[in-house]
């Protein structure tokens, strides 16, 4: 590949789901110390996720949930997990696990602000909150946790966190994005399916399932949905990020997700600058990574082999 051209891969089906084409988190779901300085992880926690190494970085007075597999930085380039509109270092499940066995590389997660375990972000959250994250967040993130070569693997609201790094200011080191399930715009289709979660949360057992991982459920939910049902989230679009991404970018998403259709990755494809390549993996929904791991696993490991 090169600038300019992108790759497609078409879509395919290996037998039975690996898990339902529900949501990750469905069916689920401190003291000041020295920036920098990793700490245990407090008892009251909801279970790791398997091989996790769990703890602690601190940006200034405020606490942000850790979790490590696989080698460190000083051993080989490390992928940096940005998770989901509700999810957070529980809530990926042993994906990262088998994506460090599978790769032989680091993985390192955080729970951003305001989820899991990690200090709360106040209400009411802008629709800029992923351009917040995106620039100011994860640069301080990488460089308190020591990350060198990396790739950024996000999911959902993750990767369009991903996304905006890379075209803004990205940090020394990166290496290539790996986007699921991104969202570069806004569709009447995936709104109105946040839409409908609210009254989900309202009346069902969401937010208990959601309490499982998150210290303050209601600090996750309505931050991230009241910022994507504000009136002005309507025109929120980063495809002018896009062109100014300078490393490899590989896009994947469920045929049947319910919050993008597959324009989201058609037309990222066709603004990329960048090599680009593009899945759409049959028959699941917003969370192939869980739904599929297998499928997912060998694409991101394949195209890892080629960055690194």
């Amino acid at each position: 590949m090169g600038n300019g051209s992108h790759t497609p891969l078409s879509a395919r089906s290996r037998g039975e789901r690996e898990g339902p084409t529900a949501q990750p988190w469905e069916g689920e779901v401190g003291a000041e110390a020295p920036v920098g300085r990793a700490e245990p992880h407090p008892p009251h926690s909801s279970s790791p996720p398997p091989g996790a190494e769990r703890g602690a970085l601190w940006l200034g007075p405020r606490r942000l949930e850790t979790a490590w597999w696989g080698a460190p930085p000083a051993e080989a380039p490390t992928i940096v997990l940005l998770h989901e509109g509700l999810g957070c270092v529980s809530l990926w499940r042993g994906f990262p696990a088998r994506l460090a066995a599978a790769t032989g590389l680091g993985v390192f997660a955080y729970s951003r602000f305001g989820y899991g375990r990690s200090d709360p972000e106040p209400l009411p959250w802008p629709p800029t909150y992923m351009h917040r994250e995106a620039t100011d967040v994860l640069p301080r993130v990488l460089a308190e946790a020591g990350i060198g070569r990396h790739v950024l693997l996000g999911h959902s609201d993750g990767a369009s966190i991903a996304a905006i790094h890379a075209g803004a200011a990205p940090r020394p080191g990166l290496c290539g994005l790996v986007l699921i399930a991104p969202h570069f715009f806004v569709e009447d289709a995936g709104l109105a399916s946040i839409v409908a979660i609210r009254a989900q949360y309202g009346a069902g057992g969401l937010r208990a399932r959601l309490a499982r991982h998150h210290a303050d459920p209601d600090n996750a939910f309505h931050g991230w949905n009241g910022a994507w049902t504000n009136p002005e989230f309507r025109t929120w679009n980063i495809l002018d990020s896009v062109p100014r991404i300078a490393v490899p970018t590989l896009l994947l998403q469920g045929t049947e997700d319910a919050y993008g259709s597959a324009e989201q990755l058609h037309a990222a494809a066709r603004a990329a600058r960048a090599p680009a390549e593009t899945l759409l993996i049959d028959g699941t929904g917003h969370a192939p990574h869980l739904e599929r791991t297998e499928d997912a696993l060998a694409a991101v490991s394949g195209f890892l082999r080629h960055v690194l």
